[in-house]
Formats: C-alpha cells, sequence, structure tokens
C-alpha cells in the first residue's frame, strides 16, 4: 500500500471521510438511546432514570479507555488499532441488537465506551498524517463534523427506525454502518506506524498547566450541564409537549441541523475570541434549558428552544477541545487524550446525575438544575 505522501488526494480524502464515518458511527451508537430510552426503558422493564444507564456507562468507560488505550497501544500500527476498535464497535452494536435482558444491553455500552476512548483519541489527531499539510485544518474540520452529523442524521435516523421497526432495528442498522466502516478503514487508510508516542508523563505535564485546569472545569461544568439534561430531551418531549414519537424525531432532528450551524459558527469565532464562543454556548444552553420548564408545554417553544440549544451545543465540542489544544500545543495527542477522557466522564456522570434528578422529581426538574449549573460555567470562564 502506498505511503501518504505518495498517494494521490482523491484516496487521501477518502481516508479522512472514513474516518469521518467512523467517528459519526461511534457518536451515533453512543447517543442512540437518547431518542429510544422510553422505548428501551418498557422493553426490559426499567424507568427512564435506570435507561439513563444506557448513555452514562459509555461515558465512563470511555473516559478510562482514551488513556489506557492510547498510552497501551501507543506503538501499534494506527490503522490496525482503529481497524480492530471498529471491529469492537460491530459486536457491540450487535449485542444490543439481540440483547435478553437489561445488563446485556449494559455490557454492550461497555464496548461502546472502549471503541469511544480508543477510536476518538487514536483517530482524531491523523488528518496531519493524511493529506497536505496546507489541507490539515480542512481535514480535521471533516472528521470532527461526525460529532454533529451524529446529532444530525444519526440520533433523529435512528430514533424513525425505532418507531417503525422498533429500536433493536435501530442497532442492527448501526452495526452494518460499522461493517462497511471496517472495510474500507481496511482498503483505504495506510499503513500508520507510531509517529509521536504518548506517554504517562507528557499526559502528567499536560495536566499540571493553568491552560489545562480552565479547561477541564469549563468542560466539566457545560457538559454535565448539557448531558444531565438532554438524556431526557425525549421524555420531555412526550410526557410534558405531548408530542408522538414521529414528532419527536422531527425535534430533534431540527436539533441536530441547528448543532451543524454552531459547529461551523463556532469554528469561525473560535480561533479568535475563544473564551467568549464558550461563555456564549454556555450562556444559549443555560436560556434554553430554563426556559423549556414553561415554554416548552406548547410545541412552538419546545421546538425554538431546542433549535438555540442545538446551536450552543454545537458548538461545545469545538471550543472544549481548541481550549485543550491551545494548553499544549506541542502535545496535540496528548491534549486529545485529556479532552476525549474529560469529555466522556463527565458525559456519563451528567447521564447518571440527571436520572436520579428524573426518578427523584421531574424531567423539569433535572432541565432546572442543568440551566443553573450552564450559568455557572458561563460565569467561571469569563
Amino acid at each position: 500500500m502506498p505511503t501518504t505522501t505518495t498517494r494521490s488526494p482523491l484516496v487521501s480524502w477518502l481516508g479522512v471521510t472514513t474516518l469521518m464515518l467512523g467517528i459519526f458511527a461511534i457518536v451515533t451508537s453512543e447517543i442512540l438511546p437518547i431518542g429510544l430510552l422510553s422505548a428501551i426503558g418498557a422493553d426490559f422493564g426499567v424507568s427512564d432514570g435506570v435507561a439513563g444507564l444506557t448513555m452514562a456507562l459509555p461515558g465512563i468507560v470511555a473516559a478510562v479507555a482514551a488513556p489506557t488505550v492510547t498510552l497501551t497501544t501507543a506503538r501499534l500500527d494506527r490503522r490496525l488499532m482503529l481497524c480492530a476498535l471498529m471491529a469492537v464497535l460491530l459486536v457491540a452494536d450487535v449485542l444490543a441488537a439481540v440483547a435478553t435482558s437489561y445488563w446485556v444491553m449494559l455490557i454492550s455500552r461497555v464496548l461502546v465506551g472502549v471503541t469511544i476512548g480508543g477510536f476518538w483519541s487514536i483517530g482524531a489527531g491523523l488528518a496531519g498524517r493524511l493529506v497536505a499539510p496546507r489541507a490539515v485544518g480542512a481535514a480535521t474540520a471533516v472528521i470532527f463534523s461526525a460529532v454533529p452529523l451524529g446529532s444530525v442524521l444519526g440520533v433523529p435516523a435512528g430514533t424513525f427506525i425505532g418507531d417503525l421497526a422498533g429500536w433493536r432495528t435501530a442497532f442492527l442498522v448501526l452495526a452494518a454502518l460499522a461493517l462497511v466502516v471496517l472495510a474500507a478503514l481496511v482498503m483505504l487508510l495506510p499503513p500508520l506506524p507510531a509517529h509521536q508516542v504518548t506517554s504517562p508523563r507528557a499526559l502528567l505535564d499536560l495536566l499540571r498547566t493553568r491552560g489545562t485546569g480552565r479547561a477541564l472545569l469549563a468542560t466539566f461544568l457545560i457538559v454535565l450541564a448539557h448531558f444531565g439534561t438532554y438524556t431526557y430531551v425525549t421524555p420531555f418531549l412526550e410526557d410534558v409537549t405531548g408530542l408522538r414519537p414521529a414528532a419527536v424525531s422531527a425535534v430533534l432532528l431540527a436539533y441536530g441541523i441547528a448543532g451543524i450551524a454552531g459547529n461551523f459558527l463556532a469554528g469561525r469565532v473560535v480561533a479568535t475570541r475563544p473564551r467568549a464562543a464558550f461563555v456564549t454556548c454556555g450562556c444559549l444552553i443555560a436560556a434554553a434549558t430554563l426556559l423549556l420548564p414553561w415554554a416548552g408545554g406548547a410545541a412552538v417553544g419546545a421546538v425554538v428552544l431546542l433549535v438555540v440549544w442545538g446551536l450552543a451545543y454545537g458548538g461545545v465540542p469545538v471550543c472544549s477541545q481548541a481550549s485543550f489544544i491551545a494548553a499544549a500545543p506541542h502535545a496535540p495527542e496528548a491534549a486529545t487524550v485529556v479532552f476525549t477522557a474529560s469529555f466522556q466522564a463527565t458525559f456519563a456522570l451528567g447521564a447518571f446525575l440527571g436520572g436520579r434528578v428524573v426518578d427523584a422529581f421531574s424531567v423539569s426538574a433535572v432541565l432546572i438544575c442543568g440551566g443553573l449549573i450552564a450559568l455557572v460555567m458561563a460565569a467561571a470562564y469569563r
């Protein structure tokens, strides 16, 4: 197979697109239960709060897997690792589709977490090894566009499929996508021997910097606010707003489209005003979640606020990763590992704590809690 320097631009960009599709499959597998939470809970006879563990568990595992997988496989060919991790995702989605008990479902979510932590940490920084230097920025943007696309296409499409043919069918479709991506990784990526080995010392040095501390605090608060609330947006739209499943899919689609707009808008602003971009995202998420319990009883109010929410959250991954990279421009892979681990750990904590609030009080109460946390983030990062 040709090296990255002899490959044609077309093949190189197909490799970049394959990485994007891999992260798209991973992100969609991770957040798919958001749109299917009520159906999954009803099938296994558990509450919405307990079903929320299907969201929390992958994040917990991913937070551990990001540094563990990256460090223990630091000297292995990166293409080999990406293929192995995509195979794990394939198994996870099939296992979810055929799960006979809630425990089996949770095992499948553990495997999703392993894939998230490893694939994202390894694959997100490979753009510079696949395309010419002048195109690295564009290639990186293409790879990370998978995050909002997962919300735009993955969750609404999965929810629609689940409504038509059952939630298990949605996971089977994702398994088929993982198989296609696995084949594409084998065919389109060149050999990628270890290039810049990430060591435990590099991670520890990164964690000691002041910039990393600020990035960790801001990421912790905003991701806690978002996933503590958004995990339970489907029960809110069904029980409070009174929407039918098909209408919920349409609202989530509108949310996702706004997320793509927010992703590219934040990408433009973060280069010159990174702090203002991050604070703006926090303020908009706070406004949307605090107003939903009052204005979300009507369909129009719920749609408008979900669009604002999507626009704001679309910029969060861009702002968060940019803050970590700025803290360690000399060690991009280490920065990506810390970003992935912190993001996923807080993702899990938010989904778990949100479930406790939903079960103890109501889905509206968790929205208010999330809005207050987002306000704290905006105030602390100013």
